[in-house]
């Protein structure tokens, strides 16, 4: 079955997250991508988290369905590489620091002249302009800047990271949409190519739904609230009789009205000051109070059946385990298998977005590397003693 993407060329310069996470998506939906790696250690996430024969498992995740192709960027014929085979590519992905592809002769206005119709996407720290353009910045910082950490965390602790890069791979899925839409422009615009700029922070900050206008109109700075999402009640987590907690997100107003009902508060769920969630708003103290008093006398999993009952939106806080053995990510196929260069299996997750017509799939397993440089080179006209004569020199 033909893919969405497939005959698009993708030549991924990327390192870590951001980058190859992006061409990760564009490789599960068809698209060809060539990732470059340094010949010395390859890209650093194969050594990353917990590691299987040398190897990041991770890595079997974020490098699936790609080809990999060892060369040295900072030599001039590992640049000419790239060069001849942005002849023919329709997207180039980096996350060095802005200038770094210029100083190398790799820039969009280099590489544009030699393929018109390429769309570059560029993703830094802090984006190709302004006064902060040259710092160094990971997801980490971006986090920070675009102001998802100062809202982590409980109220007069310091901020807590989320656990995953999330500013790295917000970045990745805005870098998709930027090449997307590039790919519509150059469809409909005779064939041109574009530079697509996404910056980590900037990612990071479009997440942040109210943050700003609510400052720009009112004065208000929001503070970190915990479990709870201020302002949108009731949505909490509500500690349980077993000691575990229930997500309940009773927020709609007609939900709030069976919430109220199914915990044993009918008064709460008739009250006219209650009745939307400015009144709710209002007096969301009362209101959590009431439903804890509830969740304190039951355990968990009576709570989440009681609430899928009532058709009420609740949950609870998904490990590793509970998202490995749970029945529905099973159906959805959102856990898949995946073969390791020994043989062996390991889970990795499925594909998203799902497709009616084309979905998504794995038809190559993570590269070991430099396992297609061959093949490349073979294809770009470079012989067989080139080839070897790099490989001595550490080219490739």
């Amino acid at each position: 079955m033909s893919l969405p993407l497939t005959g698009l060329r993708v030549i991924e310069l990327g390192q870590l997250i951001a980058g190859p996470f992006a061409s990760k998506i564009l490789a599960e939906f068809g698209a060809d991508v060539i990732k470059v790696e340094p010949p010395a250690g390859g890209d650093p996430l194969r050594g990353w988290r917990l590691i299987h024969e040398g190897t990041s498992v991770w890595w079997a995740a974020h490098a699936r369905n790609k080809r990999s192709l060892t060369l040295d960027l900072r030599t001039p014929e590992g640049q000419g590489v790239v060069r001849e085979l942005a002849k023919d590519a329709d997207i180039l992905i980096e996350n060095f620091r802005p200038d770094g592809m210029e100083k190398w002769g790799l820039g969009f206005k280099d590489l544009h002249a030699i393929n018109p119709k390429l769309i570059m996407l560029r993703v830094s720290g802090y984006g190709q302009t302004g006064p902060y353009r040259d710092r160094p910045g990971f997801g980490v910082i971006g986090e920070a800047m675009g102001g998802l950490r100062y809202l982590s965390g409980e109220p007069g602790r310091p901020p807590v990271r989320v656990g995953v890069s999330i500013g790295d791979t917000l970045s990745g899925l805005h870098g998709v949409i930027g090449v997307m839409m590039a790919l519509r422009h150059r469809e409909q615009q005779g064939g041109l190519g574009q530079e697509v700029d996404v910056a980590l922070y900037e990612s990071v900050f479009n997440m942040m739904e109210s943050l700003l206008p609510e400052y720009s109109k009112f004065g208000a700075v929001r503070q970190p609230s915990g479990a709870s999402m201020p302002g949108i009640v009731p949505t909490n987590a509500y500690l349980c009789k077993d000691g575990r907690y229930a997500l309940i997100a009773g927020n709609g107003d007609s939900i709030y009205k069976r919430l109220m009902e199914s915990i044993g508060r009918p008064d709460l769920a008739a009250d006219p000051a209650l009745a939307n969630n400015v009144g709710r708003a209002a007096n969301v103290d009362l209101i959590d109070q009431a439903i804890s008093d509830f969740t304190l006398q039951h355990d968990l999993d009576a709570i989440l059946d009681l609430m899928n009952k009532a058709g009420v939106p609740a949950g609870k806080s998904y490990d590793a385990a509970d998202i490995a053995n749970d029945p529905h990510y099973q159906a959805r196929e959102m856990i898949l298998e995946a073969k390791l260069p020994d043989g062996s299996s390991v889970a990795v997750p499925g594909i998203v977005p799902k497709l009616s017509a084309t979905p998504g799939q794995i038809n190559r397993e993570a590269p070991t590397l430099g396992q297609h440089t061959g093949e490349i080179l073979d294809a770009l006209g470079i012989d067989a003693t080139k080839q070897a004569e790099w490989k001595s020199r550490g080219i490739t």
